[in-house]
């Protein structure tokens, strides 16, 4: 398909339910479903309801739902009539989406069933009008005078106010335009094209930037098919709707294939020493990747041919897995304020542990490099970068150099190909005591290649390198399940000595008191051994300066962002 370059959001809605209108648009796994002409035809619904509402031109409207059919209806209800679409995260806290709504100053509301019960009584009642995002219905209505829409959106007009849940805990509206948006399609589309045969499997929040551009507006281009899941995607039930879509598209986040290479393939190429030995080996390796590959693709349906991976840095292992095993991942690199996408690589444009060169349209420029090794920050020219922070202008100013390029905040190579390597984030960089610069993601990465790791993060105490691991609920099960069945017996055996006779009780608690202990310090010394084992590994495979002082048990996971990074800034000692 040749790539159609868009002016607004509304050009390209109304292409796609013209050209595409019997095809097939949105749709849940097993249920409801729109065609592109159905699409059209709710979207022009909706609109009214909203006109009814004295909702008119330059409005703010907020989005809080999961994925599902309904979604794109409500998004281009807003976007296609010169309102302005405010998309919530699913996983934002009430007071965050208090925050959202008050500050983009949101006068109506699309809330799914799931999610309603995040918005306050009192947001809720100061709408104008909450439609029902499961059935397009109003919830409640103020009177108002009818309006109109008197204009079309503009190219440079403003589409959509979107709120990071980064990691680093600041909340910003980033503000996105039509033509920021329709740019990324149109870059998207030269570096992979989009079919109308292709179907996407959408499991990511489409209020994030990645999903809603990449699986929302790029399939609309050519008419493709997208597919939610009506239930949180669990891996028994992903499975399940990958075998009915059969996908031949889906983005995904490095946590999500790391787990799968970490959870599900590798144990299997270390089940046996024979087998561990022959993984251990370069051709036994990339034989064994490849036959993994081959069944990978057959989980995912057996028809993808765009797996694409953004939102953190992949795991070396893990890309180098996917090489190897011929699966065909693509990489990119983005943020939010850029919608999101920057660099790219796919099929044969794909290096390991590269981000790839830079989209079309895209100028990239490493900023105060390192004259040994050329590491600076990543800053970048696009037409997708953003009109700035909504209400925020002092952000919006810090957030670009001199000469008008965006600072991302991101520390980065570019090698003499013009391939984007990332090091990690210059707010999470730790100065070392000689000045070094050391990377927490890169030691994270080699902590977490620990067969009982889960996940980590590394951050600095009392200028020392401490590591919060944890450790893999999966595999610790044993040892938790022992000490449960201890501590059991323990009360079971009390309840039944009180109800024995007095002279003995003393003594046989005694015993039972000893199985108990017993049972919980066995449980102890093997974590303190698991600790010591993960402060071995790591530190025989890292410089000097990335060595760490100690490792400490994280017993819960780390809480993470709509795209699953960790939310750094609550477990390091940083000052924001």
């Amino acid at each position: 398909m040749q790539s159609l370059e868009f002016n607004t959001l509304k050009d390209l809605f109304n292409y796609s339910i013209d050209k595409y209108k019997n095809n097939n648009a949105f749709a849940y796994v097993d249920g409801k479903s729109y065609t592109y002409e159905q699409l059209g035809k709710e979207t022009q619904r909706v609109n009214e309801i909203l006109l009814e509402a004295g909702i008119g031109v330059g409005a703010k409207v907020a989005l809080l739902g999961q994925n599902m059919p309904t979604w794109p209806v409500a998004y281009f209800s807003a976007v296609a009539f010169n309102r302005v679409i405010v998309p919530i995260l699913p996983d934002f806290a009430e007071a965050e989406v208090r925050n959202v709504i008050e500050h983009s100053e949101s006068t109506a509301m699309f809330v799914s069933q799931r999610l309603a019960g995040k918005v306050p009584a009192d947001i809720m009642e100061s709408l104008s009008v909450v439609i029902d995002l499961d059935t397009l219905t109003v919830l409640k209505s103020k009177e108002n005078k009818r309006t109109e829409i008197t204009s079309d959106p503009q190219n440079g007009d403003l589409a959509a106010i979107i709120y990071t849940s980064g990691t680093t805990g600041n909340s910003k509206g980033v503000m996105l335009s039509h033509k920021n948006l329709c740019s990324q399609v149109y870059a998207v589309n030269i570096l992979r094209p989009t079919f109308d045969w292709d179907v996407w499997l959408s499991v990511l929040p489409l209020s994030h930037t990645m999903e809603s551009s990449l699986s929302m507006l790029l399939p609309m281009t050519a008419g493709a098919s997208v597919f939610y899941m009506e239930k949180a995607p669990t891996p028994s039930l992903l499975v399940q709707a990958l075998a009915k879509v059969k996908p031949t598209t889906m983005l995904s986040v490095p946590l999500i294939i790391e787990k799968i290479y970490r959870n599900s393939i590798l144990p299997k190429f270390n089940s046996s020493p024979v087998m561990k030995a022959v993984y251990g080996t370069t051709p036994g390796r990339k034989l064994l990747n490849k036959v993994a590959g081959k069944k990978l693709m057959k989980t995912f349906g057996g028809r993808i041919r765009f797996f694409g991976i953004g939102g953190a840095k992949l795991d070396g292992d893990v890309e180098r897995f996917l090489i190897e095993s011929k699966f065909p991942y693509a990489i990119g690199y983005g943020l939010t304020e850029t919608a999101p996408l920057l660099a790219g690589a796919v099929g044969k444009l794909v290096k390991w542990q590269s981000t790839g060169p830079a989209m079309h349209g895209v100028t990239l420029r490493i900023d105060n490099p390192n004259p040994e090794n050329g590491e600076g920050e990543i800053v970048a020219k696009s037409p997708s970068v953003m009109m700035g922070y909504y209400k925020n202008p002092d952000a919006t100013e810090q957030a670009f150099t001199a000469d008008g390029y965006f600072r991302t905040k991101d520390l980065g190579i570019i090698d003499k190909d013009g391939r984007l390597y990332i090091k990690g984030r210059l707010s999470n960089m730790i100065l070392g005591p000689s000045g070094e610069n050391i990377y927490p993601e890169e030691i994270e990465s080699v902590i977490n290649g620990h067969p009982m790791v889960a996940e980590s993060v590394v951050t600095q105490q009392k200028g020392k390198l401490v590591a919060l691991v944890h450790f893999n609920p999966d595999k610790l099960k044993a040892l938790e399940e022992a000490k449960e069945e201890a501590i059991a017996a323990y009360y079971e055996k009390k309840e039944q000595l009180m109800h024995s006779f007095e002279e003995k009780k003393e003594q046989l608690m005694h015993t039972y008191e000893e199985t108990k202990d017993a049972a919980v310090k066995i449980f102890n010394e093997k974590i303190e051994q698991l600790k010591r084992e993960v402060y071995e590994y790591v530190n025989t495979r890292v410089n000097k300066f990335s060595k760490i002082s100690a490792v400490k048990d994280q017993p819960h996971q780390f809480e993470k962002t709509a795209t699953q990074k960790i939310k750094r800034y609550l477990y390091t000692d940083k000052k924001k």
